[in-house]
């Protein structure tokens, strides 16, 4: 498996095995990815408070967890493997940041859109609300969900979320775009 081409070919093959059934497809799935969940799941902590309890390993075993506990998506390629990976992730965060923010009760605050990147990093109540409008985002428009959740959770590329989405790179910049203002002027509003 040292050649690129051959990777790609095995992930897709064990992807498929895994979502006809076969479990242990997984099992030998997560070795051959482990490198990138590990970046996916640095990618989403490093933006998390200092003081965060979860590790990388330890965030990419309840990937695991809730894969091996779920019926199996159909899967397309790696692209898509690690979406799905990355929502995973970005749930089991936020899950994480709602059973801190029950404990303290703080009252649900409101963030600033103007930098995602900064966003995460300002604590539980702002990774919750962040959730709840991209919630929100998705049941108005789906696919600009999507893209906000790969793009900025998953850290793909606008040519990585094309392929994923099969939608042109015009279309994911465009869509990122229109997501953004409406996510912003959603957050923007008081509690």
């Amino acid at each position: 498996m040292s050649d690129r081409s051959g990777q790609v070919s095995d992930v897709s093959d064990l992807l498929h095995h895994w979502v006809q059934g076969d479990e242990k497809a997984l099992h030998t799935l997560i070795p051959v990815v482990y490198k990138e969940l590990r970046r996916l799941a640095h990618h989403h902590l490093k933006s998390e408070r200092p003081d965060h309890t979860l590790q990388s390993t330890a965030l990419i075993h309840e990937v695991y967890l809730r894969m091996m506990g779920a019926q199996p998506v159909a899967l397309q390629n790696r692209a898509h493997f690690i979406a799905v990976a990355s929502r995973l992730m970005r749930q089991i965060l936020v899950d994480y940041a709602r059973g801190r923010r029950a404990d303290k009760r703080d009252g649900g605050c409101r963030i600033s859109f103007e930098n995602l990147a900064v966003l995460a990093g300002n604590g539980d109540a702002e990774l919750v609300a962040l959730d709840q409008a991209l919630d929100q985002l998705s049941r108005i428009d789906e696919r600009q969900g999507q893209i906000v959740e790969m793009k900025f959770f998953g850290g793909l590329s606008a040519a990585e979320i094309s392929q994923v989405l099969g939608l042109s790179r015009a279309t994911v910049d465009r869509d990122w775009a229109t997501a953004r203002v409406w996510l912003h002027r959603q957050m923007a509003r008081p509690a």
